[in-house]
């Protein structure tokens, strides 16, 4: 096997592992992140619908929401 083959092959199993040590670790976290990312989408779609609520409901003061909101913990 020439001198450059052998460096060729060697930077390239280097790179394969690296790729695949990502990967692998990549995979394990991936759970963990989609469903926290998932809880804080939920709490923000409830937090939306209250301000919509607040914005599109005419008998509702803004101030009382407000301070409504303000209270809530």
């Amino acid at each position: 096997m020439d001198v450059y083959t052998m460096v060729v092959v060697i930077v390239a199993l280097s790179i394969g592992g690296g790729v695949a040590n990502n990967y692998f670790k990549s995979k394990r976290a991936g759970g963990r992140d989609v469903r926290g990312l998932a809880d804080e989408i939920d709490a923000l779609k409830a937090r939306v619908a209250t301000l919509e609520a607040i914005v599109t409901d005419p008998k509702r003061s803004l101030s009382a929401a407000i301070d409504e909101l303000e209270r809530a913990p």
